[in-house]
């Protein structure tokens, strides 16, 4: 089975702000882009049960000509709290990198 990062030249997560998360899923091709938009890999509902949110709370945006999916989520735990545990958002993109790909 495919997974996501096969199909994508960058993903990413970082801060956007002190009290929300941003990623970047850059894809090598539209055809990757197209399937894992397709079959469900990334949307909104799955952003939002991945990270334990209301679908509500997702940002989703599809940007076709740079074959790239922006979303952004609120922080549950804000920048530089003491609770905090990674100050510049850059590990929340991990649970991505792996999705299976449905055809």
């Amino acid at each position: 089975m495919t997974e996501l990062w096969q199909l994508t030249r960058l993903i990413r997560s970082k801060n956007a702000g002190p009290f929300e998360i941003t990623f970047d899923i850059m894809f090598k091709d539209e055809g990757g882009l197209r399937k894992a938009l397709a079959g469900g890999t990334i949307s909104s509902d799955v952003i939002a049960k991945l990270y334990r949110l209301e679908s509500r709370e997702v940002r989703f945006f599809v940007l076709e000509d740079l074959l790239t999916v922006k979303i952004s989520i609120p922080r549950k735990i804000f920048s530089g709290d003491v609770a905090d545990t990674d100050i510049y958002g850059c590990q929340f993109h991990g649970p991505l990198v792996d999705l299976p790909v449905h055809d």
